[in-house]
């Protein structure tokens, strides 16, 4: 049976093997039918993932083989979307881009020269040695660096990151927590940027001379219990002596410590099929222990990559760059005091406040949100302090609401309350009481009006929280595009300071 190729994706024949897709050339997807796909007049159909998408206009010479590029399925050239110019998955800088093994765009070792990668295996060789001299954990090769050391010999061609693992002398996740705060603070000191992913996973960034940044992941590992812990996900029966003491392998002349039987480790990652080549891999983590970790350690980065691939990706060119109608409505109410762009995005808002000459700060939960902003605010020549606030993680909320209380501002709010969950709403409304009541600023929302999220609900979650809806209106308005909206509902609200009680006559 053969393969066709069109703008819903391709047509394949049904079955369990995974194929690999190349464009030009280069590697861009993998895939397997019978997962990935639905039955369709001729076969499967597997749509195009759609962090690609925003990229398949163009033509260009579309491949479609099995893992080992020995069965060629599909080889021909194919007009996608508008059919004009170069079909190619590429960044800004001209840089080959796929997706990797969690569904995010990125630069994969196939399209890495030599000399780039004795950078990344350095940089990992480093951040081993920082690891045990200055934050004290013994943190081992992991994962695809792992896998591809054991099986191939090499970087796997596909990967993108190099993983490490510690394993941690606790057993509550409440001290695993300390201890990757710790970590993350030693780090630090030591010159690293770090990002942190959840209560015991970094990443640290990596800068490389052609441009990009690699992220080296640091994941927690631990026993509850008596079962085996890994972050991200992997949960289930491994012996300690499976991991300590530690073995050796080298990676393209670099030597790394790994798991002491590197084969255990492997089956317990990728199953008992680890050493047949598949890069659509995808974990089957057990759901128990998928919700004991998500109960422990994470919660509040959900949608984290799919905002970060709008920010980055060919979509941001949509978002218009002037002010939106809401931040006109909302200048003329802000007097003397700054604001803060609170869900800043492309910071289009938080720019033009700042062209007027007012202090203003843009913050968000999206890394690729706040690199705009800041991209943008220098190529203007303008002062916009810009930092990341995550809602939904209560030590954030709380760093900044007791930062803004001794530095009264304004809160601007444009479809932040449209994104947010029940949790990261909560500490919303935290965070405007705690920022507002000292110094008599203003919290400006706009949403969207939806039977799930009504102006109702919004003043009735304000009011409990100690706030004062002074204007409520609703009315047609504009998405994040400048879209037309049926309805949107702008809000006011004032938390006012608390009146001293007096106190109780102590009674003799």
């Amino acid at each position: 049976m053969s393969v066709a190729v069109s703008d819903d994706g391709l047509l394949v024949p049904p079955g369990g093997a995974p194929l690999v897709v190349e464009i030009d050339g280069h590697y861009v997807w993998s895939l397997t039918p019978a997962r990935d796909g639905s039955p369709a007049s001729g076969g499967v159909l597997v749509p195009w993932p759609g962090v690609l998408k925003p990229y398949l206009s163009g033509r260009g010479r579309v491949r479609v083989t099995d893992p080992s590029g020995a069965e060629i399925l599909y080889d021909d050239e194919v007009g996608l979307g508008s059919g004009r110019g170069a079909l190619a998955v590429i960044d800004r800088s001209g840089h080959r881009l796929s997706v990797d093994k969690v569904g995010h765009l990125a630069r994969s070792f196939a399209d890495t020269d030599d000399t780039v990668r004795q950078e990344i295996l350095a940089g990992t060789r480093r951040a081993i040695d920082d690891l045990r001299e200055h934050a004290g954990v013994a943190a081992y090769l992991n994962y695809g660096a792992l896998l591809g050391a054991i099986r191939e010999g090499r970087m796997l061609a596909h990967d993108s990151d190099t993983d490490l693992c510690y394993l941690s002398d606790h057993t509550s996740p409440a001290d695993i927590v300390l201890e990757s705060y710790r970590i993350t603070r030693a780090m630090r000191a030591r010159g690293w940027r770090v990002l942190r992913m959840s209560g015991g996973d970094v990443k640290l960034l990596l800068p490389l001379s052609d441009g990009r940044v690699c992220h080296i992941d640091v994941f927690a590992a631990f026993y509850v219990e008596g079962t085996f812990f890994q972050l991200g996900n992997r949960s289930g029966t491994l012996p300690r002596e499976a991991i300590e003491p530690f073995s050796t392998i080298t990676l393209h002349g670099h030597e790394f410590p790994a798991p002491r039987d590197p084969e255990a480790m492997l089956a317990f990652l990728y199953g008992p099929q680890w050493r047949t080549p598949d890069p659509s891999f995808r974990y089957a983590d057990p759901p128990a222990g998928v919700r004991r970790l998500n109960g422990w350690l994470r919660g509040f980065r959900t949608d984290m990559g799919r905002w970060t691939e709008l920010y980055n990706g060919p979509r941001r060119a949509a978002i218009p760059n002037g002010p939106s109608t809401f931040a006109q409505w909302v200048a003329p109410q802000l007097g003397d005091l700054p604001v803060l762009d609170v869900g800043t995005g492309t910071g289009r808002d938080a720019l033009w406040f700042a062209r007027s000459g007012r202090r203003t700060g843009a913050v968000d939960f999206s890394r690729g949100a706040l690199g705009v902003v800041r991209r943008r605010a220098r190529r203007a020549g303008l002062s916009v302090e810009v930092d990341q606030l995550i809602l939904g993680e209560l030590r954030s909320t709380l760093a900044h609401g007791a930062r803004l209380a001794r530095d009264p501002h304004h809160l601007y709010a444009r479809h932040l309350v449209d994104c947010l969950d029940a949790d990261a709403l909560a500490q919303l409304w935290q965070l405007a009481r705690m920022a507002l009541r000292p110094g008599g600023g203003r919290l400006f929302l706009e949403f969207a009006v939806s039977p799930e999220l009504s102006p109702g609900d919004v003043r009735a979650a304000i009011e409990e929280s100690g706030g004062v809806v002074e204007s409520l209106t609703t009315g047609p308005g504009e998405d994040l595009f400048d879209l037309p909206l049926p309805a949107v509902c702008r809000i006011r609200a004032a938390w006012p300071a608390l009146t001293p009680q007096p106190a109780s006559k102590e009674i003799r």
